[in-house]
């Protein structure tokens, strides 16, 4: 690649991180893609959407996150370019001439992300990773002005990477893969910021077992215990922290708030685009790329506000109150398969009691799969992680490891109906004498484990 003054090395910056102490910036390019809008907007997103309701701490941003891909990438490829420097075209050993690409992916692998990502995507049917690769390919993006500054196609090389289609599979590997840097930054940036311990794992043994190779990526089998630590952490996190049924409740909320936003702005019954205009394009579902860079957590929350203020329309201002101040739905979990008739009970005494289920109800599935080998027929093919033997060979690491052999191909996690929270505590008398029966049916299937009412 040849060298222009984006892309030249500078005077080292630093920012001063929680988790990885000092993230290192060394090229100007670099530097300039921090500072663009696009980036600067990801500082008004948080990371973990709803789970600050369930974990106060968890505040922080997709931007800290993006800056902390970025620094471990930059490490895996220092590593690299010292231990497994290429010596001849094929030799499936580092290129440095790929460290811009990677290093830029990494910085704006999550730059599309939306206000409270995943609710609002749902609702809006829009997609991240394809928003990210517009911002980097669009000329009115101050990203693609800054990548232009290197070359005009290599905006189209870092979005091929996020895309997966960068012919170098060492390049997309580390930025996806089921053990990247994206991953571990997040583990165990969201295990520090939650207060909880469920992320965290070897890291600097992993990065120190990390190889290129001609495929990919792939891991020391004396590093084997480190990599089966972080799957484990993986695995927990999702079940502990991202499955919360807690964090869910309240994304529930969240969804059904935006949902009846968006039925109001099509009845005309209240004009809702007057207190929410950056909205108007995504309820029209014609918006653009400056639509819907207009959009953080931030500016949501103020038309929540407004909403609950208005009181034009009740089930718009009772749902804006119960998230703005934590009200979140409460849930039963249950079988799709075999508790329907459970279900339509249940929405049933929610409609008598007079609530609209459209609003008031809400099916939840959250499930993960903690790791798999890889499938050629799956829809979305999984990069398994392979392990070097001393002899040369490469074992995949489900073959090697029988706790992971545990995890492999299985989703975790479950089904929860979620409905207003006090008819779960009964606090109103008059609903409880409704309600009771079919709690007293919960409880008793509760007891053959069938299904499992919680708190």
């Amino acid at each position: 690649m040849p060298m222009t003054q984006a892309s030249q090395t500078i005077p080292e910056k630093v920012f001063r991180d929680p988790v990885h102490d000092y993230i290192h910036v060394q090229h100007q390019l670099v530097l300039d893609l921090i500072n663009t809008r696009e980036m600067q907007r990801l500082r008004r997103i948080k990371q973990l959407g709803t789970s600050s309701f369930t974990f106060h701490g968890a505040e922080h941003s997709r931007f800290s996150h993006s800056l902390g891909v970025y620094e471990l990438t930059r490490r895996i490829v220092d590593k690299f370019q010292r231990n497994y420097p290429s010596q001849t075209p094929d030799d499936g050993l580092w290129n440095d001439d790929e460290r811009l690409v990677v290093l830029c992916a990494a910085l704006l692998h999550d730059v599309g992300h939306g206000p409270f990502s995943h609710t609002f995507e749902k609702i809006f049917n829009t997609d991240h990773e394809e928003i990210t690769q517009a911002i980097i390919l669009s000329e009115e993006t101050e990203v693609n002005t800054v990548l232009r500054q290197v070359s005009a196609d290599f905006p189209a090389k870092i979005a091929s990477v996020i895309d997966k289609t960068y012919p170098n599979p060492q390049v997309v590997q580390l930025i996806s893969s089921q053990i990247d840097a994206d991953r571990m930054d997040y583990l165990i940036r969201d295990s520090y910021y939650t207060g909880t311990n469920y992320g965290n794992f070897d890291m600097t043994r992993i990065l120190r077992v990390m190889h290129p190779y001609k495929d990919g990526i792939l891991f020391d089998y004396a590093g084997m215990h480190a990599v089966e630590d972080y799957v484990t952490s993986r695995y927990q996190m999702y079940m502990q922290v991202y499955f919360h049924p807690v964090s869910r409740g309240m994304e529930m909320v969240l969804n059904r708030l935006m949902q009846r936003a968006n039925d109001l702005y099509h009845s005309k019954w209240v004009n809702i685009g007057q207190s929410a205009p950056f909205l108007i394009p995504f309820f029209e579902q014609n918006w653009s790329l400056t639509d819907y860079l207009h959009l953080d957590d931030n500016v949501l929350q103020t038309y929540f506000a407004h909403w609950l203020a208005q009181n034009d329309d009740a089930i718009l201002s009772d749902l804006a109150n119960r998230f703005l101040n934590r009200k979140p739905f409460k849930s039963v979990t249950y079988n799709r398969e075999t508790d329907q008739h459970l279900l339509s009970e249940l929405c049933q005494l929610i409609e008598e009691l007079g609530y609209n289920t459209t609003y008031y109800t809400a099916q939840n599935s959250s499930f993960d799969l903690p790791y798999d080998f890889y499938r050629p027929e799956a829809k979305k093919p999984r990069t398994q992680i392979e392990l070097l033997e001393k002899d040369g060979t490469l074992t995949e690491l489900s073959q090697a490891s029988t706790l992971v052999q545990a995890f492999t191909g299985k989703t975790n996690g479950d089904q929860r109906l979620y409905f207003p929270n006090e008819l779960y505590y009964g606090k109103n008398k008059a609903h409880v004498s409704l309600f009771e029966p079919i709690l007293a049916e919960i409880h008793q299937m509760t007891k053959t484990g069938k299904l499992r009412p919680k708190i």
